[in-house]
């Protein structure tokens, strides 16, 4: 099958978060199964690219046309990239915008993406179906069913449409259909429309054949008011084309026998290493080694509420009193960047907090520690957790998402599981589940148990890819049978 991603960012050109993690591994593992597969991006800022495709594309856009042109970039592990370019929305600092701000002609600029997607589909690279990522993307599905919907080269493109965080609309005045040219007859409840505004994820949700999202768990708790941001009753009213699939992990990266970050290889078989990298872990934060059983959790992450900071803000007081050590790589909401600066202060050789993005640390922290604490209010998937088994690191979460999905409570009579979970969204919750693991840890015996539990698990995307194929081929015949049934 001939496999179109569309997406706002994938690696190795762009990245803000997982998506683009996902848009490097998947569609790898789908050209292991024998697909075809080209990925189409906005050509940012610094992106290089090889030879023009198209010189000019004619885009409507309102009452204006728009001439970008479409560039090819280099095959990646068999995957073709395309860029669309065009300086005057994409060469800027920053994909969605700059300092805290989105930038206010997002609805023009994505709107102009996805057109261009449906046009490279059409001229350049004609796909068997195209799988969208998030709102950025979602005019795809609605322009293909509206304004192409009787052009004969693409109108039976099937389209899957996944919601990586349901957190994230795309939300716009009105106005915003005149700007960037989206078909006004679309403008109704049972369409775009959200509360007298255009909502593109709303649009990707209505007008896709299958939706996915990227945990099991997570695709039911969006069916719901607490997690549904105002769009449950959508996404309930297409619950048969809803289908969960977990994300996978790269362990050509992530993984502590191939490591290249970590100051000292290990595997389930000889952990050794692990103690190597434990140590380097405390000089690197210049934690204390006053006590060589004292345990270190870890944290990276994105300092978020979502996240679950505001928990970690709560109990940080009685957490540093514990017998641990606290070991965080992140940056995100200013508050939370210096509640850790903070303890870091206050708490020498017990708390250390790197302020930032930094990958070589972010590898010492999950190698070194030996535990890892992920609260998150939501968590559509989460990759840290899966990360944290593979290098024995216990991870502590909260019961929802992906997180909920791919940890199992430990059980001590029977021996099984591979961390700790909390349910209620608490302070106290979390100190419970803490401590649970602490508990544990003080008898080695238990705890390499929980640490080979994990460690034996398989989250790599080869089981993930093979249910995204089976899902391709659904959404081709829902298309093909649609067809039919609007010939008939």
């Amino acid at each position: 099958m001939r496999i179109l991603f569309v997406a706002s960012e994938a690696l190795p050109y762009a990245k803000t978060g997982g998506l683009a993690d996902v848009l490097e591994a998947l569609p790898r593992s789908l050209v292991k199964l024998g697909h075809n597969v080209a990925v189409f991006l906005p050509r940012y800022k610094g992106i290089e690219t090889n030879s023009v495709m198209m010189e000019s594309m004619t885009l409507p856009q309102g009452t204006r046309l728009r001439f970008p042109s479409v560039r090819s970039g280099s095959v990646h592990r068999g995957v073709r990239y395309f860029f669309l370019d065009d300086p005057f929305y994409f060469d800027r600092d920053g994909l969605y915008g700059n300092k805290n701000r989105d930038f206010s002609d997002n609805a023009e600029r994505f709107t102009e993406f996805s057109r261009a997607a449906i046009e490279l589909a059409k001229h350049i690279w004609t796909p068997d179906l195209i799988h969208c990522h998030d709102w950025q993307t979602s005019m795809v599905p609605v322009l293909l069913r509206t304004s192409y919907g009787d052009d004969p080269a693409v109108k039976g493109i099937p389209v899957v449409f996944t919601i990586h965080n349901m957190g994230y609309h795309g939300v716009f005045p009105s106005d915003a259909l005149e700007r960037a040219g989206i078909p006004a007859g679309i403008f109704h409840p049972g369409g775009i429309e959200f509360f007298g505004n255009v909502n593109f994820l709303k649009g990707g949700l209505v007008y896709s054949d299958y939706l996915t999202t990227v945990s099991r768990k997570y695709a039911q708790e969006i069916q719901t008011s607490e997690f549904g941001f105002g769009l449950e009753g959508v996404v309930r009213s297409r619950s048969d084309r809803l289908v969960g699939i977990l994300n996978g992990v790269d362990y050509s990266s992530w993984s502590p026998e191939r490591d290249r970050l970590i100051p000292a290889k290990y595997s389930a078989k000889n952990l050794d290493g692990k103690r190597i990298c434990k140590s380097a872990l405390l000089d690197e934060y210049k934690l204390s080694k006053d006590n060589p059983n004292r345990p270190v959790v870890g944290i990276v992450s994105r300092f978020a509420d979502q996240k679950g900071f505001d928990l970690i803000a709560q109990v940080a007081g009685q957490l540093v009193r514990d017998e641990l050590s606290l070991a965080v790589v992140g940056t995100g909401e200013r508050k939370y960047e210096d509640l850790f600066r903070a303890l870091a202060k206050d708490f020498p050789g017990r708390v250390g907090a790197v302020v930032a993005y930094d990958n070589r640390m972010a590898h010492l922290v999950e190698a070194g520690s030996d535990m890892f604490l992920m609260p998150s209010r939501y968590e559509p998937c989460g990759l840290n957790q899966i990360y944290s088994l593979r290098y024995g690191t216990v991870p502590i979460v909260r019961a929802t998402g992906g997180l909920d999905d791919t940890i199992e409570q430990f059980d001590l009579e029977h021996g099984t599981g591979t961390g700790f979970k909390f349910y209620e969204y608490s302070g106290a919750a979390l100190l419970h589940a803490l401590r649970q693991a602490l508990h544990h840890y003080s008898d080695e015996g238990i705890w390499k148990r929980i640490q080979l539990n994990g460690m034996a698990k398989d989250f790599s995307w080869n089981t993930s890819a093979a249910e995204y194929a089976k899902l391709y081929e659904a959404a081709s015949a829902a298309r093909n049978q649609n067809a039919v049934l609007s010939s008939n």
